[in-house]
């Protein structure tokens, strides 16, 4: 079967946009040509990714409870050591949601995407994407007894994250959808820098790929965003190499139990723009005809960084997305950077 993906360019997320309209004309305008699909720019509140989960999910179950607020001084986490801390109440054994603020609103941009593309803003080749956090990375203010507490978490997680994707392909038709599975708690997880996470770590990524991926019909393109997350920098956590997301792509592509359409990398801070060492495993990259997309594009230095990242990696993975890539500086997540991350 020939690759469904095959595009130059990948828009990971988030997007410096006042409203979803105006996110997905910026989106539109530039970067159309290069594309295969526009996220709705995770506007407001969804700016600090699975900010939004710690707090329009997980605060407001009853099953949780706050066991400390963010120290900052301005109220909003600055870094993940200000994040709210939650624990699940004692004596209960069983979490449940009964909808995802973040399908609820992803449906809501749809028909934003469609009234564009109707006016001829947006081109009709292009499919509505959508990213999903897994589990790990929704879940990450559970920081108070992780062990305990996680996985009665996950598995109330899992649950809705199965009725909450039957909801969204009801009501977007899936050769119009792309769905992104975002994964930077999980990396930083496996990594070891996580302070309140336990052994496990590969099994609890594992886990999340042999049971999500799946439940997405075949019509809708998947894909996977490894990263190390922005909060507040980019990486927040400088990686030795990309052994470690290597061995994430190979297995969630062998793994998911469908079609795997891309994967999308974070590259090296840019002082190693130039380091052989940091992209070498690359050579080690088995994804079949998933297209890859490496997060190389970084507003600090702009084009000439671009092409420094971009001839360093060529050395170890030919042809990669992004290559043709004119992007302009601050873009957030988009433009295969990783942009707000894991807050």
């Amino acid at each position: 079967m020939s690759p469904r993906v095959t595009s130059d360019l990948l828009l990971v997320g988030s997007v410096p946009a006042a409203s979803t309209a105006d996110a997905l004309r910026a989106e539109a305008a530039n970067f159309a040509d290069l594309v295969f699909a526009l996220p709705d720019g995770e506007t407001g509140p969804r700016s600090s990714w699975v900010g939004y989960e710690r707090e329009r999910l997980v605060r407001p179950n009853p099953a949780i409870e706050t066991v400390a607020e963010t120290t900052s001084p301005t109220g909003i986490p600055r870094h993940m050591y200000e994040t709210p801390i939650f624990r699940i109440r004692p004596g209960v054994s069983e979490v449940r949601w009964d909808s995802w603020p973040r399908v609820t609103d992803a449906i809501a941009s749809y028909q934003v995407f469609r009234e564009l593309r109707a006016a001829g803003v947006i081109p009709r080749n292009l499919r509505f994407q959508v990213g999903l956090p897994f589990p790990v990375s929704a879940l990450n203010g559970l920081r108070a007894d992780f062990a305990a507490d996680y996985p009665v978490a996950m598995r109330g997680y899992q649950e809705l994250v199965a009725r909450e994707v039957e909801r969204l392909v009801t009501a977007i038709p899936p050769e119009n959808l792309a769905i992104q599975w975002d994964i930077a708690y999980e990396t930083l997880d496996i990594e070891g820098v996580l302070p309140w996470t336990t052994a496990g770590a590969w099994d609890r990524f594992a886990d999340a790929v042999d049971r999500l991926p799946r439940l997405v019909p075949d019509e809708v393109l998947v894909g996977y965003h490894l990263c190390y997350g922005t909060f507040p920098e980019w990486p927040m956590y400088e990686a030795r190499d990309m052994g470690v997301l290597v061995r994430m792509a190979n297995h969630a592509v062998a793994s998911s139990g469908r079609t795997t359409d891309w994967v999308h990398m974070a590259g090296p801070r840019y002082l190693r723009s130039e380091d052989d060492r940091f992209f070498r495993p690359l050579l080690d990259l088995q994804v079949g005809d998933a297209r890859v997309f490496l997060g190389i594009v970084l507003p600090l230095d702009g084009e000439p960084g671009l092409r420094r990242r971009q001839a360093t990696a060529s050395k170890f993975l030919p042809d990669f997305g992004g290559r043709k890539a004119e992007s302009p500086p601050g873009h957030g997540r988009s433009a295969m950077s990783c942009g707000p991350g894991s807050r």
